[in-house]
């Protein structure tokens, strides 16, 4: 069968770093499985690798934050990837911490019908309306199925369950039931890094001050000035949010990276809760020192 790597963990995992070291040693190329870094204007804030060290990466930096990118078209890239890789004789490894699309690829993805973005503008209306609480009541009582699948401040999935339901008569949760996977004969080589939570939360101090060092603010400017709807998925970068609340005066410098850094935890924690309950059949790597954690590694990849 033909191999996939997959390797998945929280942000700050060093992911990005461990993914390039084993496409050199396996002859292998880079797929992004983050869905943040696909836009094309944020790249410091959605930590996009800086150097991709002469191995090929696709699908990073190449959507417009204007746009919405959905699960399923990622999937739609991811597929074509593979199968291009694959055909050069290259091993695809694919490397991100948005689980969906990792659970998505292996599992297929439910075949639900479009619907259109003027059906879809009166759900995020009604939500601006009555707010999450309301909204997520109203949700329950129109379909049952999603309590306690989803948080309330979950806006964007409360919109879609809504929206699924409202308008095809059947909950997202009857559709997903009907998956399949579009990839054959292929072997899911199933990687998580599971670092203890402490060592993280000191990366993510790190790396978002030094975002900020190399020009996170001045990003996020140019952001702003793109006037990008705040129902767009790019409106989720970590630390964006915040950053454009000092730009409008609304904060310190100091209390934005602060609450940036509050939130990039709070990220993880869902990250992790997400992993542990959606990829229990993955192989967890947890090993602190680089060397021992890449010789791990390899030799899983390498083991048929």
């Amino acid at each position: 069968m033909k191999k996939v790597i997959l390797l998945a963990g929280p942000t700050a995992s060093g992911k990005s770093e461990l993914a390039i070291y084993i496409a050199k040693k396996i002859n292998g190329e880079i797929i992004n499985a983050d869905s943040m870094q696909v836009f094309k204007e944020i790249k410091i804030l959605s930590a996009r690798p800086e150097d991709y060290k002469n191995i090929k990466h696709h699908l990073y930096g190449f959507i417009s934050v204007k746009k919405n990118f959905s699960t399923g078209e990622w999937i739609k890239y991811t597929e074509k990837k593979i199968k291009e890789i694959l055909k050069k004789k290259k091993t695809p490894i694919i490397v991100g911490g948005t689980g969906l699309y990792f659970k998505s690829l292996i599992d297929g993805i439910a075949q639900i019908p479009n619907i259109s973005k003027a059906k879809r503008d009166k759900i995020i209306k009604l939500f601006n309306q009555i707010g999450a609480g309301e909204f997520y009541k109203k949700l329950i009582k129109l379909d049952p199925k999603c309590k306690n699948k989803i948080i309330k401040n979950d806006k964007q999935r409360m919109i879609r369950f809504y929206e699924v339901k409202f308008y095809t008569k059947k909950s997202i949760f009857d559709w997903q039931k009907n998956t399949k996977n579009n990839l054959k004969d292929i072997h899911f080589k199933k990687i998580f890094l599971n670092f203890p939570r402490e060592v993280l939360l000191v990366k993510i101090e790190k790396r978002f001050k030094k975002m900020v060092d190399q020009g996170a603010i001045k990003e996020a400017k140019k952001f702003k000035k793109l006037g990008v709807s705040k129902t767009l998925t790019s409106n989720n970068i970590l630390g964006l949010k915040e950053i454009m609340s000092y730009l409008e005066g609304k904060m310190t410098l100091k209390d934005a990276v602060e609450r940036s850094i509050i939130r990039t935890r709070q990220y993880i924690k869902r990250q992790m809760t997400w992993f542990r309950g959606q990829m229990k059949d993955w192989n967890e790597f947890n090993d602190l020192k680089q060397a021992d954690l890449r010789k791990k590694v390899l030799k899983f990849i390498r083991t048929p």
